[in-house]
C-alpha cells in the first residue's frame, strides 16, 4: 500500500486521448493513455480530486497490489497476505469481480472464491450487493488488485433526476464537448436538448463547478479517508466563478423542457440556462459572439423512424447554414447517412460505443 499509487481512470474506448488532455490540464502526475482509459500516479488526496473534478472519467480505480500467481493455491496464499486493513474498513461488505485472460488460472469463479476467502479471513464480508468493489484482473499470470473509489459511476452527478428517452451520460457529453473544441469559453445551443445534458454540462464547466460537487463517493467509506480534508477540497471545487456566457436548450417535448429546467436548478446553473419548447425549424441564433451548436439527435435505431429522420436532419442543416454563420457544430449520431442529410461539410471522429450502438461526433464549421 505504498504511495503513490497507479490510478486508472476509465473512459469509452476511442476517447482516451480526450481524457488524457483533461487529466494533463488538471495537473495530475505522469498521465498516460491506456486501453479504455488513462493512468496517472497519485496519493489518496489526488484520488479524491480525480473523482471530484474530472468531467470525462467514468470511474477512478486505485491499483493497490500486484503479484504473479500460476495456480489457485498461490493466489490464495498471496491474497491472504495482503494488508486488507489498509484497503477495507473493518466488517466492510464488498463485491469482488475477477477476470482471467491468457493465464494458468483461467476459472474466474474459482479465483473469485480464493480472493473472497482472503477478505473474509481479514474480517470482511463478500456479497454481490456490497457497496465497495474490489476488481481483480489476472492477465498473463499477473494478478492486479484494484479498488473502485467512485462508488456509483461518475456520470451520476447528483443533480439530475429527469432524463430523456435516450439520455447521453454526462461523462460522455463532457468528452464530446471537449472533442468539439469546447473549453468553457463560448455559448452552447442544443436544439434537441432532452433532459439538458449538453447545456447543463457546458454551463457548469463555464462556471468552474466541479462535476462531483453534489454527490458522494465510494472512497468516503475507506480507512484512508479524511473527512475534514475532503470537505475543504469539495467546498473549494464547488465555488462558482462569474461568467457572462449563456446556454440554450430547446425541444418539442414539454416534459423534456420541464425536466431540463429542474435539472439546471438542482445543478445551480438555472440562471445561466434558457430552455424553450420549440421545433428545430424555429431555432434562432442567440445574440452575441459565435459559439457551439451541440446536439444528440434521434438516430432511428431506438427512437423514431429512420426514413422520417432524413427530413429532420435536412431541416436542421438548412437552419444552421441560414442562421448560424461563424458557429461550430458538434453532432452525435450512429448513422452516417443521416449525418450526410444535413448537407453540411462534416468531419467524423472515432467510433464510440453508446447504449449498444456505435456513435461518432460529426463536426462542421458553419
Amino acid at each position: 500500500m505504498d504511495t503513490p499509487f497507479e490510478i486508472f481512470l476509465s473512459a469509452p474506448p476511442g476517447l482516451e486521448p480526450l481524457l488524457l488532455q483533461e487529466v494533463t490540464e488538471a495537473g495530475f502526475a505522469a498521465p498516460e493513455v491506456a486501453q479504455g482509459g488513462v493512468t496517472f500516479q497519485g496519493d489518496w488526496p489526488e484520488i479524491w480530486r480525480a473523482n471530484l473534478t474530472l468531467r470525462g472519467a467514468s470511474r477512478v480505480l486505485v491499483r493497490f497490489a500486484q503479484f504473479r500467481a500460476f495456480h489457485l493455491a498461490q493466489l490464495d496464499k498471496r491474497a491472504t497476505k495482503l494488508d486488507w486493513g489498509a484497503v477495507l474498513p473493518a466488517g466492510a461488505e464488498c463485491r469482488v469481480d475477477v477476470t482471467c485472460r491468457n493465464s494458468k488460472i483461467y476459472h474466474d469463479r474459482a479465483a473469485r472464491a480464493r480472493v473472497a476467502g482472503a477478505i473474509e479471513s481479514f474480517g470482511g464480508k463478500v456479497s454481490p450487493e456490497g457497496s465497495l468493489r474490489i476488481m481483480v484482473r489476472i492477465e498473463d499470470d499477473l494478478v492486479t488488485f484494484s479498488m473502485d473509489t467512485s462508488g456509483e459511476l461518475l456520470h451520476r452527478r447528483g443533480y439530475k433526476e429527469a432524463t430523456g428517452k435516450a439520455p447521453l451520460r454526462e461523462t460522455l457529453a463532457a468528452l464530446f464537448l471537449r472533442q468539439a473544441g469546447y473549453a468553457g469559453d463560448v455559448p452552447v445551443v442544443d436544439p434537441m436538448c432532452g433532459s439538458g445534458t449538453f447545456v447543463i454540462e457546458a454551463a457548469r464547466w463555464a462556471a468552474g463547478m466541479a462535476p462531483g460537487a453534489e454527490r458522494s463517493f465510494g472512497f468516503e467509506a475507506l480507512p484512508s479517508f479524511d473527512a475534514d480534508a475532503f470537505a475543504a477540497m469539495k467546498a473549494e471545487a464547488a465555488t462558482r466563478r462569474d461568467t457572462d456566457l449563456r446556454f440554450y436548450g430547446s425541444d418539442r417535448d414539454d416534459g423534456a423542457i420541464r425536466g431540463a429546467e429542474a435539472n439546471a436548478a438542482r445543478g445551480h446553473v438555472a440562471d445561466l440556462c434558457q430552455f424553450t419548447r420549440a421545433a428545430v425549424s424555429d431555432l434562432s441564433r442567440p445574440e452575441g459572439r459565435p459559439g457551439l451548436v451541440m446536439v444528440n439527435p434521434p438516430y432511428g435505431a431506438r427512437i423514431g423512424n429512420r426514413k422520417l429522420l432524413f427530413g429532420l436532419y435536412g431541416a436542421f442543416g438548412a437552419v444552421l447554414q441560414e442562421r448560424f454563420h461563424g458557429w461550430r457544430l458538434g453532432m452525435v449520431t450512429s448513422d452516417g447517412g443521416l449525418a450526410k442529410a444535413t448537407g453540411l461539410k462534416l468531419t467524423a471522429g472515432p467510433p464510440v460505443a453508446f447504449g449498444g450502438l456505435t456513435v461518432k461526433l460529426y463536426q462542421a464549421q458553419l
